[in-house]
């Protein structure tokens, strides 16, 4: 089995060298581009209204415990129930156990990044619970067997045409691609899905901590569905989602449409806050909360990093890097793509992911159109400085005591030199020998060996200056 890095290099050179691929997404890119670059038009400061939000997140994340427990408090108090998860054996443990004991046969789920993240449908499906994707790009992605593919646009890489053939196995026969006949095909079958769901389960944008309730933004309406029709609503979110006031979403709804679609406001923006109340017409009977830690506190307890926790996945960072517009979403192997996602999955999933960090041009592209004015560019730089401060392999370790001992005297160096022009020889067969070349062999598998010149630097300047 190939590890997390040697599936991502793998991925990124079959994924960049697809012309089809890469003209998908420059052409869906360049569209939702333009759209933003529109839409900050509509704002008298742009930057302004950046630097407020990035303030706004900053008092939440540094006061999260406070505003937490804020949160948790509102939402009991008007009939809630609140779980703190620590890990996503955690969170999926206590969703699994209350949909068996309520008997629970169907989920519908809307605005789920972090149900993938803890990968909640596969959970389900163990337990016999059928779990069902209602927005329509995770809705296309899910019937093809696949992750999403984008953090806004789950189905960014598929032509309509495409869609129209998993439409045609999936659903039944269909003999046009035009794109409003499928989306009228789509809400066929969902609807039967939404009516016969026991429990939904949401996202959330915001957790509004002084009124107890969830913020949640889509485009279609399919979360108002899912929360409202089923007895149960489960709402699962990261502990970071957290904002002070209902009053701020004045300010966040606005950038997180503009930096993730160019609109000016989402279609639909909800408030939920609680299960049904005495003289309610519609909504669940039972509403929970699980807040989802999962390597977040890791995470905020680093002062130099802990800004990472201020993203609100409007996705623009991911538009905007030139790994992502030519690789794509799914080479990254993580729920989180892009700029964010190679800063954040180290700390979340560990070292193993530490070569993400890596997969950036540092061109600061993130950086300048981040709603939030998080400095990813440098923090995929923190992220590299961690990962080679971490202990290493015997034979990383050897070559950088090596590199030292050569580098303190200059009789040292023209040694080392020697040896390294005649040891070019052997990086050029590294397709024989045993396990102990594996390392090098994986280096230089897509890296072409440097033609030696006949004389060293020393020797010319010797040759052409008469002295060393």
């Amino acid at each position: 089995m190939s590890s997390p890095a040697q599936e991502f290099l793998r991925q990124a050179i079959e994924k960049s060298s697809d012309p089809a691929l890469r003209a998908k997404l420059r052409r869906n890119i360049a569209s939702y581009r333009a759209a933003v670059d529109r839409g900050m038009k509509r704002f008298v400061d742009w930057e302004a209204a950046r630097r407020y939000n990035q303030n706004l997140k900053w008092e939440a994340v540094n006061h999260l415990d406070r505003y937490l427990v804020e949160f948790e408090e509102n939402v009991k108090a008007r009939g809630g129930h609140v779980f703190w998860a620590e890990t996503a054996q955690d969170a999926r443990d206590y969703i699994c156990n209350l949909a068996k004991e309520r008997g629970v046969k169907r989920v519908v789920k809307a605005k789920s990044m972090a149900t993938e993240e803890i990968h909640l449908n596969h959970a389900l499906e163990e337990r016999g619970i059928e779990a069902v994707e209602t927005d329509l790009g995770e809705f296309i992605v899910q019937m093809r067997g696949e992750a999403p593919y984008h953090i806004v646009t789950p189905a960014m890489h598929l032509t309509r045409k495409e869609v129209a053939e998993t439409f045609r196995a999936k659903l039944g026969p269909i003999d046009t691609d035009d794109p409003p006949q499928l989306v009228a095909m789509a809400r066929r079958a969902l609807r039967q899905k939404f009516f016969s769901a026991e429990m939904g389960i949401s996202g959330a944008n915001f957790l509004v901590a002084d009124s107890g309730m969830i913020a949640i933004t889509t485009n279609e309406g399919n979360a108002d569905l899912s929360v409202t029709l089923p007895n149960i609503h489960v709402a699962l979110a990261g502990i970071e989602k957290v904002i002070p006031r209902i009053e701020d979403l004045a300010w966040l709804w606005p950038a997180l449409a503009t930096s993730g679609t160019g609109q000016g406001i989402t279609v639909y923006n909800t408030l939920i806050g609680g299960p049904r109340q005495p003289g309610e017409q519609d909504g669940p009977e039972e509403f929970h909360v699980v807040l989802l830690d999962n390597g977040r506190t890791e995470l905020l307890a680093d002062a130099e990093q802990r800004d990472v926790l201020h993203c609100i996945r409007c996705g623009a960072c991911l538009n905007a890097c030139p790994v992502y517009r030519t690789i794509g979403g799914h080479a990254y192997g993580t729920v989180y793509q892009g700029p964010i996602g190679s800063v954040l999955t180290p700390h979340l999933r560990g070292p193993e992911f530490a070569h993400l960090s890596y997969a950036s041009s540092l061109c600061g592209a993130c950086t300048s159109v981040c709603p939030v004015k998080i400095d990813l560019h440098h923090h995929l730089l923190h992220n590299r400085r961690n990962a080679t401060t971490r202990k290493g392999s015997a034979a990383e370790r050897a070559a950088f005591r090596a590199w030292s001992w050569a580098m303190q005297s200059p009789g040292r160096y023209r040694m080392a030199s020697r040896l390294v022009r005649a040891g070019m020889g052997v990086v050029r067969g590294l397709g024989l020998g045993g396990s102990a070349l594996d390392p090098m062999r994986a280096w230089a598998q897509y890296r072409t060996a440097m033609e030696m010149p006949a004389k060293s630097f020393r020797e010319l300047w010797r040759e052409n200056a008469g002295h060393e």
